[in-house]
């Protein structure tokens, strides 16, 4: 049984993940601005009299998305005892001593999740707590704290990358129409799996829907900042945009189509109650143990269905060799090479958020949310399975239906 607290979902990790950094950030935001308040307090020697002073003791804070563990930021006023001066005293009005669970940070911690990049709805958020008269809660706090995050996500940008090289990379577009803009801006998210097998986040760019020309540039920016090596594989949907400019950036790139968006595709030109049969029809073919069985699996389809669905045959068999390309890499891959949808399920959750909050978030809003989130989403994403056999692929072993081609011989002289 799951300790209380415990993280039951990746989506409450993400929330309480996020909450965390930016109540942290909150708090350090909220110090530096009470040291500008008071930095011409000088001791008679020049030195400043008021300064950071560490922090409190860890606690956990119990809140509506379970506990976060905190620190309070200490500050000293180093005037003498005897100087005849009044103290001056540092109390956070986001986080106060005596704070272990109040309703009030209850609801500040999902605000600040949900809306936490719009400078707006923060000071909303950070005056939840002590009152809208609170001290501390200034525009200049909201501005710093909102700048923090753009030049975090302006550094990642600028990254160095020719250390790295992505044996598979997944790609897609995701929209999210913020406010009440009229063209919901599509961002542009590549996820690469490193030869270690650690899946990071790669690209992310917005552009002009899923055109060429917005994916040409992500990858030319790619590769401009020293990703000089293709990736083997690169799994996506079928928007064409992507895969016309990856065959011009990084020409020898093998395609893989996503199965979860072919089968939506499919199965759209079907009534309602044939549904189920067709998507087991499907998964009979990805599914398949070879490439024969698989292209058997493809014959029944188009026999079974062709004579009164061709739209939905021809929609299968136009992406045959796409659909099928995992079957020359390591069996133990096919479940992360078969589908885009890791990508997909990161954003559904901030589909949901981002329409909770459209009227809050600007374009510039949600690229920033966007990044946040999926910079915290990161952190648990799962490592690849077979993480021994990417190596291999990089060498140029030769894998057939899943088996490299000397473990076959191996096998065979056996």
């Amino acid at each position: 049984m799951p300790q209380r607290g415990a993280i039951i979902d990746p989506l409450t990790g993400i929330a309480r993940d996020g909450a965390r950094q930016m109540l942290a950030m909150a708090l350090k935001s909220e110090v530096d601005e009470f040291l500008a308040l008071h930095s011409e307090e000088r001791l008679a020697d020049g030195r400043a009299r008021v300064v950071r002073h560490g922090s409190g003791p860890e606690r956990a804070i119990q809140t509506g998305i379970g506990p976060l563990t905190v620190a309070r930021p200490k500050v000293r006023d180093r005037a003498p005892d005897d100087a005849g001066m009044d103290r001056i005293r540092f109390s956070s009005a986001i986080l106060p001593k005596w704070a272990r669970r109040t309703r009030s940070l209850d609801a500040l911690l999902p605000v600040l999740y949900l809306r936490g990049v719009s400078m707006g709805d923060f000071q909303e958020a950070l005056t939840a707590l002590p009152g809208k008269e609170a001290p501390n809660v200034s525009p200049g706090v909201i501005a710093r704290l909102t700048a923090g995050w753009q030049e975090e996500y302006d550094r990642w940008q600028r990254r160095d990358l020719s250390a790295r090289h992505y044996v598979h990379i997944r790609a897609d577009g995701v929209y999210l129409q913020a406010r009440m803009e009229p063209v919901a801006e599509c961002m542009l998210v590549v996820i690469g799996a490193t030869p270690e097998g650690k899946k990071e986040l790669v690209g992310f760019q917005v552009g002009v829907r899923e055109s060429t020309q917005s994916w040409r540039e992500l990858l030319v920016d790619l590769k401009a900042r020293g990703l000089g090596i293709a990736p083997e594989l690169a799994v996506g949907d079928g928007a064409p945009g992507f895969w016309k400019a990856l065959d011009e950036v990084f020409p020898g790139t093998r395609h893989q189509r996503c199965w979860f968006h072919k089968i939506g595709n499919v199965v759209n030109k079907f009534p309602k109650p044939m549904i189920p049969a067709v998507k087991s029809d499907l998964r009979d073919i990805h599914h398949a143990e070879t490439r024969a069985a698989a292209q058997d699996a493809m014959a029944v389809f188009a026999e079974k269905y062709g004579a009164k669905y061709p739209a939905a045959v021809k929609c299968l068999h136009k992406d045959a060799d796409a659909l099928l390309a995992f079957y020359d890499f390591p069996a133990e891959h096919r479940e992360h090479l078969r589908t885009s949808n890791p990508v997909g399920s990161v954003f559904a959750t901030l589909r949901h958020r981002t329409a909770r909050t459209k009227g809050a978030l600007s374009q510039k809003t949600a690229r920033l949310m966007v990044f946040t989130l999926v910079q915290a989403a990161s952190k648990t994403w799962r490592r690849l399975q077979g993480a021994n056999q990417l190596p291999r692929i990089i060498e140029g072993v030769v894998f057939t239906n899943g088996v490299a081609k000397t473990d076959a011989i191996t096998h065979s002289a056996a």
